[in-house]
């Protein structure tokens, strides 16, 4: 991996446009290109906070291969889901060669300590909520500073895709294989390690509902998970159909004036649109399989969404 802060840096959002590369480049990927979350957890090490990413991120990750990055803060981890795919996908689009790609980087750990939220493209602005760095539409800003790269210090929590792996050369597969057998007895062992402090775990669990001020039964935080797992599911159908909404190329002069949510129903307006010329936009959102109630009025479509 290179570390090079000398090299030109350039945020990597799948709705902004990019004159053409003439020299290697730092990426900082947006928000959009990636998933996150702040966690407390029981572990020590980031080590063995990787091995438990899959199952955190299960229920939320659309269908897929992902690949997965953690790292500590304070006494929390930041820990993230991302596919390869997708961000080379976006590379090629945006005529950016892997080549010239140094390091890539995530825009969380990269821009830290802003105030205000700073505009990325022209519908999406970026703002920090409780230490995570969030997408909002700018229409939902009062005001929004442009985002500048010039003065920002990267750290070394960069990320390789798989797409720069080094090829293998038939010779060394042996050594690959002494390796992976070693591997593999140290996943083993620390298989047991783990299973044995689950056990520790359990068996301490009434010190634990008390340390952490849980429900006194087990059949009460099982009903709490319940609604927190209900709640988490709505805010990420909302996602979902957020991102897929943001997703679809607009006509010339049509715009969205609206995005809001009302009586379990999401809800957008396109402004811009002759009656009559609205297929185009229907057929691109049928295209993302959003299952929707459209209403016309005044070159206005209007569309709802049931959540």
């Amino acid at each position: 991996m290179k570390f090079n802060q000398k090299l030109p840096i350039l945020f990597l959002d799948p709705h902004s446009d990019y004159e053409e590369i003439s020299s290697n480049v730092n990426i900082i990927l947006s928000p959009s290109l990636y998933w996150v979350k702040k966690m407390l957890l029981p572990v020590k090490y980031v080590r063995e906070v990787k091995k438990l990413l899959p199952s955190i991120f299960e229920d939320i990750l659309p269908e897929g291969k992902y690949n997965y990055f953690a790292y500590k803060q304070e006494d929390e981890y930041i820990v993230f889901a991302y596919s390869d795919k997708l961000i080379m996908d976006t590379l090629a689009e945006k005529g950016i060669p892997i080549s010239s790609v140094a390091n890539i980087y995530f825009a969380q750990s990269e821009i830290t300590g802003i105030e205000g939220a700073l505009t990325i493209n022209k519908n999406q602005s970026i703002y920090i909520k409780d230490d995570i760095l969030v997408l909002l539409p700018c229409s939902w800003v009062e005001e929004s500073a442009d985002l500048d790269l010039a003065d920002i210090q990267l750290s070394k929590r960069s990320i390789a895709l798989e797409k720069f792996g080094h090829i293998v050369e038939t010779k060394s597969l042996y050594k690959i294989g002494a390796i992976l057998m070693m591997m593999i007895f140290i996943v083993a062992v620390e298989y047991f390690i783990t299973a044995h402090k689950t056990a520790t775990v359990e068996a301490n669990k009434d010190d634990l509902f008390q340390v952490y001020n849980l429900k006194s039964t087990t059949f009460q935080n099982k009903a709490l998970l319940k609604k927190y797992k209900a709640i988490h599911k709505k805010q990420t159908k909302i996602r979902d159909i957020f991102s897929k909404i943001l997703s679809i190329k607009l006509q010339k002069d049509v715009k969205i004036s609206f995005i809001g949510l009302k009586n379990k129903k999401f809800i957008v307006n396109f402004t811009g649109i002759k009656e009559g010329s609205e297929n185009q936009l229907i057929k691109s959102l049928q295209s993302k399989k959003l299952v929707f109630k459209k209403s016309f009025t005044k070159k206005i479509m209007k569309i709802e969404v049931s959540l």
